[in-house]
């Protein structure tokens, strides 16, 4: 398949993309000739990075939080208003977690699945009939390598990136027959500012970039790689550096993942 141009003049939704790998989403492809919705709570960092991004008048800055779902088929309404169709859903959006679980409350483990789950599925399944009335259309879904095994101080977190990969393994095999196609992505160490919004026991921002975060793959390299499995159109693509190898050791040697996994650094 030619990916050269891939990405020219298709329509595109964005969540979380005030910042990491959703904002370097946003200038990727503004660069490769997309039209942008931009959605994300903070409305003024999403004008600020509409202004930045190629053929800025092109794009729409759409607002939203993903913890507060029940507008969704307003949100669709507006951007078939401008455009006229969606060819692409990606859901980015979330918030990661700093707490034990026996520390983090019920309302925080609530707020989490909301954000990061619920919030995720309630845009898929609004823009699921635009998909099949198109008769084609993609997800990108960014889970996380933490969807793929639970580790510390990410209880809530991990079973909400978990919690994606059943529902959209699930909806591909429904919808591949509609033209519609699902890309999950695994992202591991990426040098993004998540871990300063991450959620603690109490539910407050944990207010610090992690170790592990400051010395991950840079995002532009990441959400190079994003684009390119979207493009080829790959079921699933693990984005990281040597912490991938936990899924492999977890898969085909699980004695010594159970070994070394719990001696890592939570942060």
């Amino acid at each position: 398949m030619n990916t050269a141009n891939y990405y020219a003049h298709k329509v595109i939704w964005i969540t979380g993309a005030s910042s990491g790998i959703g904002a370097e989403l946003a200038r990727q492809l503004a660069r490769k000739g997309a039209k942008l919705i931009l959605s994300a709570r903070d409305q003024q960092k999403l004008a600020a990075l509409a202004e930045t991004l190629e053929n800025h008048s092109s794009h729409l800055v759409l607002p939203l939080d993903l913890g507060k779902n029940g507008h969704e088929l307003t949100y669709v309404e507006q951007i078939m208003a401008k455009y006229g169709c969606i060819d692409i859903l990606i859901n980015n959006g979330g918030v990661s977690q700093r707490a034990s679980a026996l520390e983090t409350s019920m309302e925080v483990n609530r707020q989490l699945m909301e954000v990061n789950f619920f919030g995720n599925i309630a845009l898929a399944k609004a823009v699921l009939p635009i998909f099949r009335k198109q008769g084609s259309g993609q997800f990108l879904v960014v889970s996380s390598i933490a969807g793929k095994f639970g580790f510390h101080l990410r209880s809530i977190y991990s079973a909400s990136k978990a919690a994606l990969v059943g529902y959209y393994e699930s909806l591909a095999m429904e919808e591949e027959s509609h033209g519609i196609k699902v890309t999950l992505a695994f992202p591991g160490k990426i040098n993004t500012p998540i871990s300063k919004s991450a959620l603690t026991a109490e539910g407050t921002a944990h207010g610090q970039m992690d170790s592990n975060q400051a010395g991950g793959m840079p995002v532009d390299e990441c959400v190079a790689q994003l684009l390119k499995a979207l493009a080829q159109q790959k079921r699933e693509v693990l984005i990281g550096r040597k912490e991938l190898l936990a899924v492999y050791l977890k898969r085909f040697v699980p004695a010594l993942f159970w070994k070394i996994i719990p001696r890592q650094s939570a942060t």
